[in-house]
Protein backbone atom coordinates (compact mmCIF):
# COMPACT_ATOMS: atom_id res chain seq x y z
CA UNK A 1 0.00 0.00 0.00
CA UNK A 2 1.59 3.72 -0.95
CA UNK A 3 1.99 5.97 2.07
CA UNK A 4 1.53 9.79 2.65
CA UNK A 5 2.21 12.02 4.98
CA UNK A 6 -0.12 15.08 5.60
CA UNK A 7 1.43 17.99 6.94
CA UNK A 8 -0.72 20.51 7.96
CA UNK A 9 -1.32 23.05 10.69
CA UNK A 10 -4.94 22.86 10.55
CA UNK A 11 -6.45 19.62 11.84
CA UNK A 12 -9.74 20.14 9.61
CA UNK A 13 -7.52 20.08 6.50
CA UNK A 14 -5.86 16.75 7.64
CA UNK A 15 -8.75 15.17 8.67
CA UNK A 16 -10.14 16.38 4.52
CA UNK A 17 -6.76 15.10 3.22
CA UNK A 18 -7.00 11.83 4.80
CA UNK A 19 -10.37 10.79 4.15
CA UNK A 20 -9.64 11.87 0.40
CA UNK A 21 -6.36 9.70 0.21
CA UNK A 22 -8.18 6.94 2.32
CA UNK A 23 -10.49 6.33 -0.53
CA UNK A 24 -7.69 5.88 -3.12
CA UNK A 25 -6.27 3.44 -1.09
CA UNK A 26 -3.18 5.41 0.59
CA UNK A 27 -2.02 4.78 4.18
CA UNK A 28 -1.74 8.06 5.87
CA UNK A 29 0.19 9.76 8.60
CA UNK A 30 0.11 13.30 9.71
CA UNK A 31 2.04 15.93 10.96
CA UNK A 32 1.05 19.50 12.43
CA UNK A 33 4.53 20.82 11.27
CA UNK A 34 7.59 20.66 9.49
CA UNK A 35 9.73 19.53 12.13
CA UNK A 36 7.31 16.37 13.05
CA UNK A 37 7.24 15.57 9.39
CA UNK A 38 11.07 15.36 9.39
CA UNK A 39 11.07 13.29 12.47
CA UNK A 40 8.56 11.07 10.80
CA UNK A 41 10.03 11.03 7.23
CA UNK A 42 13.71 10.02 9.14
CA UNK A 43 11.44 7.31 10.99
CA UNK A 44 9.84 5.77 8.04
CA UNK A 45 9.93 7.79 4.80
CA UNK A 46 6.52 7.93 2.73
CA UNK A 47 5.96 7.62 -0.88
CA UNK A 48 4.26 11.04 -1.21
CA UNK A 49 3.96 14.26 1.25
CA UNK A 50 1.24 16.28 0.75
CA UNK A 51 2.92 19.83 2.19
CA UNK A 52 1.03 22.77 3.59
CA UNK A 53 3.33 26.14 3.06
CA UNK A 54 2.34 28.21 5.94
CA UNK A 55 3.03 26.11 9.54
CA UNK A 56 4.74 27.37 13.14
CA UNK A 57 7.78 25.47 13.92
CA UNK A 58 8.99 25.04 10.61
CA UNK A 59 7.39 26.06 7.08
CA UNK A 60 6.53 23.99 4.39
CA UNK A 61 9.50 25.57 2.27
CA UNK A 62 12.08 25.09 5.23
CA UNK A 63 11.12 21.25 5.70
CA UNK A 64 11.43 20.86 2.47
CA UNK A 65 15.17 22.33 2.10
CA UNK A 66 15.55 20.24 5.50
CA UNK A 67 14.18 16.87 3.58
CA UNK A 68 16.69 17.52 0.96
CA UNK A 69 19.31 17.72 3.00
CA UNK A 70 18.49 14.88 5.24
CA UNK A 71 19.42 11.04 5.56
CA UNK A 72 15.99 10.04 4.38
CA UNK A 73 16.97 6.72 2.44
CA UNK A 74 14.33 6.87 -0.53
CA UNK A 75 12.85 10.80 -1.20
CA UNK A 76 9.29 10.94 -1.49
CA UNK A 77 7.31 12.94 -4.11
CA UNK A 78 6.28 16.23 -2.82
CA UNK A 79 2.73 17.81 -3.01
CA UNK A 80 2.79 21.77 -2.03
CA UNK A 81 -1.04 22.42 -0.54
CA UNK A 82 -1.62 25.93 0.40
CA UNK A 83 -3.29 29.30 -0.45
CA UNK A 84 -0.37 31.16 -1.95
CA UNK A 85 -1.04 31.43 -5.43
CA UNK A 86 0.90 33.76 -6.65
CA UNK A 87 3.76 32.38 -9.22
CA UNK A 88 6.43 33.11 -7.46
CA UNK A 89 5.58 30.73 -4.81
CA UNK A 90 4.94 27.78 -7.20
CA UNK A 91 8.47 28.56 -9.09
CA UNK A 92 9.97 28.93 -5.38
CA UNK A 93 8.35 25.32 -4.21
CA UNK A 94 9.15 23.50 -7.63
CA UNK A 95 12.48 24.89 -7.27
CA UNK A 96 13.05 23.40 -3.71
CA UNK A 97 12.49 20.73 -4.66
CA UNK A 98 8.21 19.91 -4.80
CA UNK A 99 7.06 18.28 -7.26
CA UNK A 100 3.47 19.48 -7.88
CA UNK A 101 1.26 22.45 -6.16
CA UNK A 102 -2.44 21.86 -5.52
CA UNK A 103 -4.07 24.70 -4.31
CA UNK A 104 -6.51 25.07 -0.87
CA UNK A 105 -9.14 24.37 -0.76
CA UNK A 106 -9.16 21.08 -3.12
CA UNK A 107 -11.42 17.92 -4.00
CA UNK A 108 -10.85 14.41 -4.17
CA UNK A 109 -10.55 14.85 -8.17
CA UNK A 110 -7.87 17.70 -8.21
CA UNK A 111 -5.84 15.69 -5.62
CA UNK A 112 -6.56 12.67 -7.77
CA UNK A 113 -4.94 13.99 -10.64
CA UNK A 114 -1.95 15.91 -9.26
CA UNK A 115 -1.12 12.36 -7.59
CA UNK A 116 -1.32 11.23 -10.90
CA UNK A 117 0.88 13.32 -12.28
CA UNK A 118 3.36 12.42 -9.65
CA UNK A 119 3.31 8.97 -10.47
CA UNK A 120 1.50 7.80 -7.45
CA UNK A 121 -1.99 7.47 -8.24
Amino acid sequence: MKTCLVVDDSKVIRKVARHILETLDFEVREACDGREALDSCLAAAPDVILLDWNMPVMSGMDFLLALKESEVASKPKVVFCTTESGMAYIRAAIEAGADEYVMKPFDRDTLESKLQIVGMA
